[in-house]
C-alpha cells in the first residue's frame, strides 16, 4: 500500500489534513491531497450537481511540501471524485481527515469526513476516516497522535485486507501518544442531541433557528463513544450495506407485497 488519496471536510488549509499528508509522505507514501477550499463540516454525503466544479493546484510549498495538493470548491465527496476521475489517481487507500472534532455514534451520518471515506468505498478502494476528539478552542490539538494512529492502522490494513464495502471510522483522543490508554475495535454508539433547536432573533424582528443542542451519549462498553470517553482510540468497521436483512427476510415470509399491491389496485 503506497498511494494515498487524502481529503477532509475542514478545508485544504486545515492543520489536520496537513499533518496527515506530511506524516504519510514522510513515511514513504505517495500522497495526493484533494480537499475543499473552505470548511464543509456536516456536509454529509452531498454531491454538487447544480454547477460546475473547479480544482486548483496548491503551489505554496509551506502547505504542500513533498506531496501534491489541490483545492476544490465542492464538498468532501466531490473531492474524492475529482482525485479519482479527474486527476486519475488510483489510490491504495482513501483517507479522510484529520477532522478537528469527533465523529462518533449517529454523527457518522452527518459527517463530511466519514462520508468522503464512504465515497472512496463506493469507488472500490479501502477507506478510512480519522478524527481527533478535540474542540476548535482546545488549547492543545494533538493531530500528530491521530496521524500516527492512522499510519499504524494503514499498515495493519496492508497486511490484513479489509472486507468489501467496509470502511474504518477512527476516533483518537486528544492526547500525546504515550497518554493513550490503548486501541479498541468498537461498534457505532448512540449519540443524541437534546434541545436541538435554539431560537434567535434577527435584526429585523423575525426569528431564526440555530441547530445544535447538548450531546447525550449512551455509554455501552463496546461502543465508540465509550472508548474515546475512556481514552482509547476507537476503530469502528462501517458497512456500506444499509439493508436490514432481518426485516427483509421477515417481510418476505408475510403477504406484505401482495397485500400492498392489492390495496393499490383497488384505489
Amino acid at each position: 500500500m503506497k498511494k494515498i488519496l487524502i481529503t477532509n471536510d475542514d478545508g485544504i488549509f486545515a492543520e489536520g489534513i496537513q499533518t496527515l499528508a506530511n506524516s504519510f509522505h514522510d513515511a514513504g507514501y505517495e500522497v495526493l491531497a484533494v480537499a475543499p477550499d473552505r470548511e464543509r463540516s456536516a456536509s454529509g454525503h452531498s454531491m454538487t450537481m447544480d454547477r460546475p466544479l473547479h480544482i486548483k493546484k496548491i503551489e505554496n510549498k509551506m502547505l504542500a511540501n513533498g506531496f501534491t495538493a489541490y483545492s476544490c470548491d465542492g464538498t468532501p465527496t466531490d473531492c474524492v471524485i475529482m482525485g479519482i476521475d479527474v486527476l486519475h489517481f488510483v489510490p491504495d487507500l482513501v483517507l479522510s481527515g484529520i477532522n478537528c472534532g469527533p465523529n462518533l455514534g449517529d454523527d457518522l451520518t452527518y459527517s463530511g469526513t466519514a462520508c468522503a471515506a464512504m465515497e472512496g468505498l463506493i469507488f472500490g478502494y479501502p477507506s478510512m476516516a480519522v478524527s481527533l476528539v478535540c474542540g476548535s478552542k482546545s488549547p492543545e490539538k494533538y493531530f500528530a497522535t491521530a496521524a500516527e494512529a492512522a499510519l499504524q492502522t494503514a499498515r495493519w490494513i496492508a497486511g490484513h485486507p479489509m472486507a468489501d464495502d467496509v470502511m474504518y471510522n477512527v476516533n483518537v483522543p486528544n492526547e500525546k501518544p504515550g497518554d493513550i490508554a490503548g486501541v479498541r475495535v468498537t461498534r457505532k454508539g448512540k449519540r443524541r442531541y437534546h434541545d436541538k433547536i435554539t431560537v434567535v432573533k434577527t435584526p429585523f424582528g423575525g426569528e431564526a433557528y440555530w441547530v445544535g443542542g447538548s450531546i447525550h451519549d449512551e455509554m455501552h462498553e463496546d461502543t465508540d463513544v465509550w472508548a474515546v470517553a475512556h481514552n482509547y482510540v476507537s476503530i469502528t468497521p462501517v458497512h456500506l450495506e444499509m439493508t436490514s436483512f432481518d426485516t427483509y427476510y421477515a417481510a418476505k415470509k408475510t403477504p406484505m407485497e401482495a397485500e400492498i399491491h392489492k390495496s393499490m389496485k383497488t384505489k
